[in-house]
């Protein structure tokens, strides 16, 4: 299958490099308005993860400087869409609208009606549309979601996750084009609680700024969810969970391997050698080629990620007051 890239900053040079190693799935163009990243030098970009940029090898690859000229291409079958939060929308919906499937970065879009226009979208064009929330790839939180089968009932968890404040892709400060600090990065564990627990019945939160510490109150428990930017540039990505069950609890953090905790005492779990993002875009290319659409992770669901994140902003505004989850614009 053939794949353009649009958009080259930090996760787009993780996606070039994922689909080297992907049977079936051919980098065949890029877009980028940056005319040292067309020519495959991507060691000016930096992202949470430390490090900078790849190198890559882009003499095969059709380099295109305006989206609706790629998207013109009737040799491209996919896009994959690296671009700024407030595009996410519009260039994806142009996307199937010109017969491509589409994988498109996380947050889906800024709000929820975005995101339902966009797979209303896919839903007329008969194309897949996927949202990379990559922590359903991540082995730290498969290996969780597995163990969960054995384990009985949730009593309750926590998740979080902090970063820098960033000093590159200076669109993630501006709340209008990237939802905010807080929005942006904890749209991971939001997502990463719908896939394994579902939709809650009602959120809490407080906090200020680019930080939020937020519950979500499910039937019989509640899930804690924390984190934002730091104000120090050095301070590292940093993330982590717990979960407690009937008969044990998984824990994850500071870059070990989850460990369960139960009568048995404690054993690492298990976990899959493969890179998240590899995974993920192998996932959609896997779908592309099947015709199936991505369970294991909707589109809808993606959309639901946004409608919670809107909703424990909203909480916190409320000084921790709970409020129902439902359709929020």
């Amino acid at each position: 299958m053939k794949i353009a890239v649009i958009g080259l900053g930090f996760m787009g040079g993780m996606h070039v490099g994922a689909l080297a190693g992907i049977p079936g799935a051919e980098l065949t163009a890029v877009c980028s308005d940056d005319e040292k990243q067309l020519t495959g030098d991507l060691t000016g970009v930096t992202g949470n993860l430390g490090g900078g940029g790849k190198r890559f090898d882009f003499s095969r690859v059709k380099p295109y400087r305006q989206i609706p000229d790629l998207l013109a291409d009737a040799g491209i079958e996919a896009v994959d869409i690296c671009l700024p939060t407030w595009m996410h929308e519009d260039v994806t919906i142009a996307a199937l609208r010109a017969g491509k499937h589409v994988l498109v970065e996380k947050p889906i879009a800024l709000n929820a009606a975005g995101a339902r226009r966009m797979i209303d979208a896919a839903r007329e064009s008969g194309r897949i549309l996927m949202c990379a929330q990559v922590l359903r790839f991540f082995p730290e939180y498969v290996a969780l979601h597995d163990a969960m089968k054995d384990l009985g009932a949730v009593r309750r968890a926590s998740f979080g996750r902090r970063c820098a404040e960033p000093g590159w892709g200076g669109w993630l400060k501006d709340a209008s084009k990237s939802g905010g600090g807080v929005f942006d990065l904890l749209i991971h564990d939001v997502d990463a609680c719908l896939w394994l627990f579902g939709m809650p019945g009602a959120v809490a939160s407080t906090g200020n700024g680019n930080w939020v510490s937020g519950q979500l109150f499910y039937d019989g428990f509640t899930v804690g969810v924390e984190g934002g930017w730091q104000a120090s540039p050095a301070y590292p990505l940093a993330m982590e969970y717990r979960v407690t069950m009937e008969r044990g609890t998984v824990e994850f953090a500071g870059g070990k391997p989850p460990v369960l905790y139960n009568a048995g005492g404690d054993q690492p779990l298990p976990l899959a050698a493969v890179d998240g993002y590899a995974a993920e875009v192998a996932y959609f290319v896997e779908c592309c080629i099947a015709g199936k659409a991505p369970d294991r992770c909707p589109p809808t669901q993606s959309a639901q990620s946004v409608e919670l994140m809107q909703a424990l902003l909203d909480a916190r505004q409320r000084n921790g007051e709970k409020i129902l989850c439902g359709n929020r614009e």
